[in-house]
């Protein structure tokens, strides 16, 4: 009987996540002729942290949440541009969907191509599901634990890729100077990437172009979506410090979480230098 009962609820949650994962999908694609109009146009503000926000992100996060609030209202919703000014949100619901509607704005203000609209499908706090728009080659990649990576909806062969690209990694900088100092062996062996998207750079681990990635100045809706990514890959992030997920709470001035994630020997050189 038990047995019974959790096939039945485990089926439950499958139909529920295919119908999430499908408007999902339909929800971004929706906003990518948007995205690619104010690319490079659109007039930028500037937030009290300093970071660059457009209409565009206000834009495209308010019909994201729109869409998808109208076939799934119980869900919970977190986007970056929420008001800096609400209250903590309390994360109640099964489901949550983390939104960064520009990942990238400084690149997408200026008009160069590495930005993307990233999504994220959080089961009890959890990124089960992520969407991520990558604008460079207007291609949608998506994929999760249990879920194969896609790209277009066509099955990605990451270890194909892999096997062409050159070994690479992605940075953030500015880095601390002590920090930088214990990286120079990983310098002098690695090519490196600065691309300015936070969720560009992980998900580009997953699909085998980068190597691994080091990264201290994200937050959790930079990587909620590439953080499903890897996972449909294998491939885990190692959080310096406390792990954001699962999810409980949200506010857009969350702290960040610094973090690791790649190849397996990419994490174990990384580990023994910091």
């Amino acid at each position: 009987m038990a047995q019974t009962i959790n096939r039945q609820a485990q089926a439950q949650i499958d139909l529920e996540m295919r119908h999430r994962i499908n408007a999902g999908r339909v929800a971004i694609r929706e906003q990518i002729a948007f995205f690619d109009r104010q690319f490079g146009q659109v007039v930028s503000e500037w937030k009290a942290d300093d970071t660059r926000v457009t209409f565009a992100d206000f834009a495209i996060s308010e019909k994201l949440i729109s869409a998808l609030r109208r076939a799934f209202p119980v869900d919970d919703y977190c986007s970056e541009e929420s008001s800096p000014l609400d209250e903590v949100a309390q994360l109640n619901a099964r489901y949550a969907w983390v939104i960064d509607p520009i990942d990238g704005t400084n690149n997408y203000a200026l008009g160069f191509a590495v930005c993307a609209i990233s999504v994220a499908l959080l089961y009890q706090g959890m990124p089960v599901y992520g969407f991520i728009y990558d604008h460079s080659s207007h291609s949608l990649l998506e994929g999760g634990p249990k879920y194969r990576l896609l790209k277009n909806q066509k099955k990605l062969n990451q270890d194909a890729l892999a096997a062409q690209a050159q070994t690479m990694v992605g940075l953030h900088f500015p880095i601390e100077a002590q920090c930088l100092q214990s990286l120079q062996p990983l310098l002098l062996k690695y090519r490196v990437r600065c691309l300015g998207s936070g969720a560009l750079t992980a998900a580009y681990v997953a699909t085998g172009y980068l190597t691994g990635v080091l990264d201290h100045r994200v937050k959790h809706w930079d990587i909620a979506a590439a953080y499903a990514l890897c996972a449909a890959v294998g491939i885990k992030f190692i959080f310096l410090g406390e792990s954001p997920f699962p999810l409980k709470t949200f506010h857009p001035q969350a702290n960040f979480c610094p973090y690791y994630a790649g190849t397996e020997s990419f994490s174990q050189e990384l580990a023994a230098l910091i």
